[in-house]
């Protein structure tokens, strides 16, 4: 038991942290995100021409370090931001591309003051309460940036590659605190002479910092190819969007009822792929586990098909307690936890149909907790993959989360006879 802790506790480095400042896998932070290092262990013992596969595509990790071993990577999401972060991080970028985006970042830092001059009059997203995100002249410079790359006339792989800068410079002048999940800002006081200074210079001193940073990691070619599509993990794509993998290895929403939106949402606003609250909770909906806005009031109307799963009566005596221990949220969590095990179930079905036979599946995922009752998302998930088709499937303790003695990350693994 002691030597099994020790493991656990060595590797906490197994985690998004471990991906920071890695080339292109410390791009944009995502804290969901799981280690670069545990997808090499992996992919490592590969061919070269295997293909892998990532049903929840999240910052594209698994797909990144396939391409970086030679393989081919696949991965989909829902979330049309993540495809295009994903896209962006494993393209193959052209010398000519590089130095148009090199071009055109002198020429933004160049008619910089011009435009923050006129930045009262420039477009800013309808982020709900984003006087609490950015200082005001830091959101001027901001502003000032986002209309400097509208008007950006390069290749589109080069344009992506500044708006990831902008979505680093973004969240690394915000305000906001993303070290737990009930989300926090630091307190403003814009009449404090420190803080009543002009920010905007370091806006976008930032961001040409960031896009350098870049723009040099863009230039070292991978040698495997990948791609990201739109899609939903519970239908894997059309037969054409995605090969039969060798691998497939994801890390799927916990059922810790954390929205995965949360996080993007400064990223998406920006970028234009959210314009009001809605349609973060429409997303959300659409996500495994999502429940953001709209998604928990369609939560209290959601009932199952017709379709039953191996882990019902197992299931039925966990939302019992829950439901009994949770006050007014007791029955609401319950269906939570009933839906998320249910959506899976349809992604277990079609992901063993997507694997070649002789191929394996990991799944990294971690237990919860609601109101001290245990979710054994792990023994679940073997289960329901038994149920589908795989063989040897196995569960190992991969680290020990948090304080909460209860909660650990695990892999569990399959093959397709």
């Amino acid at each position: 038991m002691t030597e099994q802790r020790e493991l656990q506790r060595r590797n906490a480095h197994l985690t998004h942290k471990a991906n920071m400042g890695v080339g292109r896998h410390g791009w944009l932070r995502l804290t969901p995100a799981y280690s670069v290092r545990l997808v090499r262990d992996r992919v490592q013992e590969l061919p070269p021409d295997a293909v892998v596969s990532d049903p929840f595509s999240g910052t594209g990790t698994t797909t990144l370090a396939a391409v970086e071993h030679g393989c081919t990577g696949q991965s989909l999401d829902v979330n049309p931001f993540l495809v295009w972060l994903g896209n962006t991080k494993v393209r193959h970028y052209s010398k000519e591309v590089l130095a148009a985006a090199t071009e055109a970042l002198a020429n933004i830092h160049a008619d910089f003051n011009d435009l923050v001059a006129t930045a009262d009059d420039l477009w800013e997203p309808r982020l709900h309460k984003i006087e609490r995100w950015w200082q005001a002249s830091t959101l001027k410079g901001l502003k000032a940036l986002r209309h400097a790359l509208d008007l950006t006339e390069i290749p589109q792989e080069g344009r992506d590659l500044l708006d990831l800068a902008f979505c680093r410079t973004v969240i690394g002048t915000s305000n906001a605190a993303f070290n737990h999940q009930s989300m926090s800002f630091k307190k403003i006081d814009e009449s404090e002479a420190p803080l009543a200074a002009d920010h905007a210079p370091a806006t976008a001193l930032y961001f040409q910092k960031e896009a350098r940073d870049i723009l040099a990691n863009a230039a070292v070619d991978l040698p495997g190819s990948g791609t990201v599509v739109l899609s939903d993990s519970r239908a894997m794509g059309s037969p054409q969007s995605l090969k039969p993998c060798d691998l497939l290895l994801t890390s799927p929403p916990y059922v810790n009822r954390m929205s995965y939106i949360r996080e993007l949402r400064p990223y998406m606003y920006w970028l234009r792929f959210l314009d009001q609250t809605s349609d973060a909770g429409e997303l959300d909906w659409k996500a495994i586990g999502g429940t953001w806005g709209i998604a928990t009031s369609r939560l209290n109307d959601w009932s199952p098909d017709a379709d039953t799963l191996p882990i019902d009566s197992e299931m039925k005596e966990v939302r019992a307690l829950i439901e009994r221990d949770g006050g007014k949220n007791g029955p609401l969590l319950s269906t939570y936890v009933a839906k998320y095990f249910h959506d899976m179930r349809s992604h277990f079905e079609v992901a063993f149909k997507h694997i070649k036979n002789g191929g394996q599946a990991s799944y990294i995922v971690g237990n919860s907790t609601f109101y001290g009752h245990l979710v054994p998302a792990e023994q679940w998930y073997a289960t329901m993959m038994r149920e589908v088709g795989f063989t040897d499937v196995t569960v190992t303790t991969i680290r020990k989360r948090n304080s909460n003695k209860a909660l650990y990350e695990y892999d569990v693994t399959g093959r397709r006879p």
